[in-house]
């Protein structure tokens, strides 16, 4: 995974690739707690600054910012505040308040909401879980090894008609050999991983959302926005998508330089290093700051900017697009669920889960992707990171 929100996104991404292979250097589990400590701070920073600078572009300058940390704090936010009441926000707003357990209450969220005099709320960023990078990571690697496996079947496929002495497309395959043909091409691409021989497609892999922003405003603000970001000499638009239908919103890509000098500062100021003193570096070493983690950090990140009117964004929290409902589609829409994909994810789960916990030394990687794992054994690995029991036995 090529993780664009990250400073040191090169770093891991040697990491995460070396890790697929089943490569695992003494040094990789206090790196990775660097790297996560380092990197998330920037990313918390600079998330904080650009909202600022976005949300100045439609005249919203006076407010406050809240963290959050699980959905319903949103939700109850838009239920007791909301700014525009359209037919179909008002009929929303009834269903909530029906029911709010139906709306995905407990549902994790690692943002901070910026909400004016009156309560309304402007604009959210956020940083994504480790759990939906490592999802991410799967699907995208799901459909970047689909792909090989596809063109290692064709290969096979037209071999067989070179031999039979006729063009491929009038080859009659069975069923159950197109499927054998699969399962090998999938079986030598595992062997390419634990021989070391794959190399990660960099531009396939890469997750540009981690770090994300939403700004919510009338239209015109929202459009005198996106052409004040055209003009921008700083700020660098990558990437636009505009979504219409069940999900109605402006999607862009940006890339943004981050302040050093302002960063290292904010973490003194702000005592950051208490939040860092359970991650197994000493208390000593986190008094220094984060100057010294930041040697070869990339000057610039990428940033998720989504640019919503206020009714488009209830209906995006509330309704017929809500974001729990999306992610399960997500979930479900794979081509290719192999079980190379799964230990993708459990592996980049066990990545984070080693950077975030108390263990800075690894003395094995719990996943090979030529294995086949229940995710109760991953649980068990990472239980076994924060130092809890080994087994959940009644008996």
């Amino acid at each position: 995974m090529y993780l664009t929100s990250f400073v040191h996104r090169e770093e891991l991404f040697d990491i995460t690739e070396r890790w697929l292979c089943n490569r695992l250097d003494p040094s990789d589990g206090l790196r990775l707690t660097q790297i996560l400590i380092c990197d998330g701070f920037v990313l918390g920073q600079t998330l904080d600054a650009i909202t600022r600078r976005l949300l100045s572009n439609v005249d919203a300058t006076d407010y406050i910012t809240n963290r959050i940390s699980f959905k319903g704090e949103l939700r109850e936010l838009i239920r007791r505040n909301a700014w525009i009441i359209t037919p179909r926000v008002g009929e929303l707003l009834h269903q909530y308040r029906a029911n709010p357990d139906f709306f995905y209450v407990d549902a994790p969220i690692n943002g901070s909401m910026c909400i004016d005099g009156e309560g309304r709320l402007l604009g959210i960023y956020r940083i994504k879980r480790p759990h939906r990078i490592a999802e991410k990571a799967n699907r995208y690697i799901a459909n970047w090894i689909f792909r090989m496996v596809q063109e290692k079947a064709q290969r096979m496929a037209e071999e067989r008609a070179r031999r039979l002495g006729i063009p491929v497309h009038y080859l009659l395959t069975p069923e159950e050999e197109m499927e054998r043909e699969f399962v090998f091409a999938e079986e030598t691409i595992a062997q390419g991983f634990k021989e070391g021989r794959v190399k990660l497609d960099k531009a396939a892999l890469t997750i540009p959302d981690v770090g994300g922003v939403k700004i919510i405003a009338e239209e015109e603000k929202l459009s005198r926005l996106e052409e004040s970001l055209r003009n921008d000499r700083v700020v660098r638009v990558i990437e636009k998508e505009r979504h219409e239908g069940d999900y109605t919103a402006r999607n862009l890509i940006i890339d943004v330089p981050w302040d050093r000098e302002s960063t290292c500062k904010r973490y003194m100021e702000t005592d950051a290093r208490q939040t860092y003193l359970h991650r197994g570096i000493a208390e000593e070493e986190l008094r220094k700051g984060i100057e010294p983690l930041l040697d070869k950090a990339e000057p610039r990140i990428g940033i998720e900017l989504i640019l919503s009117t206020f009714p488009d964004f209830v209906e995006s929290e509330l309704g017929a697009s809500i974001h729990e409902e999306r992610i399960v589609a997500q979930r479900n829409q794979k081509a290719y669920k192999g079980y190379i994909p799964k230990n993708v994810e459990f592996l980049i789960e066990y990545l984070f889960a080693a950077g975030l916990s108390p263990q800075t030394n690894i003395e094995r990687l719990p996943v090979k992707l030529w294995g086949r794992y229940l995710p109760d054994a991953i649980g068990y690995h990472i239980r076994q990171l924060y130092g809890q029991p080994e087994h959940d036995a009644l008996y």
